[in-house]
């Protein structure tokens, strides 16, 4: 589904420039539910915003479903996007103008479905999340944890090809967050691809496949135990 071939980002500083992901290359197939882990400052966010497309400053090759993304102006990275990408931030990044409804409802709007589907769509997501009594609220009435759950609804409503999550249970409470890992798997069987930050063992343990990062770096991926990246390093 996407390849990354030798991507960079960094930043500029007055020292120089700081990289905050270096030679990452990284192949992720179709149905895979992959982990990414490592200590703060590894670059576990930054590559999930380069993935989300959210992030224009990066170099290398970026495939999406053999599309050469790096090829893209900044409109068709975004419609991609829209298509096929579903987000979960740590953040949450609610919309503060929007009820808990119209914030759900929101990736529908990109999608050619009629309005009563939509509306029984939202109405479906509102009550498998037991969200029913919010939605005329807005995220400033919310608590943290029932922000994150109007997050992940949202991103979850359209079933995207590709789900990214950032800390996605950092916020709820354990039952809360258990149901969401378990969300997430059976949306994984159901075909969806699940990339996932963080730094819980047992959110980890969901998926099938992990991957450590250090420094910007690749650094172990279970599924390349021969994998050696401080060669890449020293050379």
């Amino acid at each position: 589904m996407i390849q990354l071939k030798n991507l960079e980002r960094s930043y500029k500083t007055p020292a120089g420039h700081f990289f905050v992901l270096r030679r990452v290359n990284l192949d992720i197939r179709q149905g895979e539910f992959l982990t990414i882990m490592g200590p703060s400052g590894a670059g576990k966010s930054s590559l999930l915003n380069v993935l989300a497309l959210l992030d224009d400053g990066w170099g290398g090759e970026y495939w999406f479903r053999d599309q050469a993304v790096h090829g893209m102006k900044r409109k068709e990275r975004a419609d991609l996007a829209k298509r096929n990408i579903g987000m979960v931030f740590q953040s949450y990044h609610l919309l503060d103008d929007l009820t808990v409804r119209e914030n759900i409802d929101l990736p529908l709007s990109y999608k050619d479905i009629p309005h009563k589907q939509r509306q029984a769509m939202v109405a479906d997501t509102l009550d498998r999340f037991q969200i029913v009594a919010k939605k005329d609220l807005f995220p400033s009435q919310l608590s943290g944890g029932q922000q994150q759950l109007v997050g992940v609804a949202r991103a979850v409503i359209h079933k995207p090809a590709l789900l990214l999550a950032d800390e996605p249970t950092g916020n709820l409470h354990s039952s809360q967050a258990k149901e969401i890992m378990e969300l997430f798997r059976e949306l994984n069987q159901q075909g969806t691809t699940i990339v996932q930050v963080t730094h819980s063992d047992a959110n980890a343990a969901f998926g099938s496949r992990t991957i450590q990062l250090r420094d910007g770096w690749v650094v172990s991926d279970t599924a390349n135990p021969e994998l050696h990246p401080y060669e890449a390093i020293e050379q």
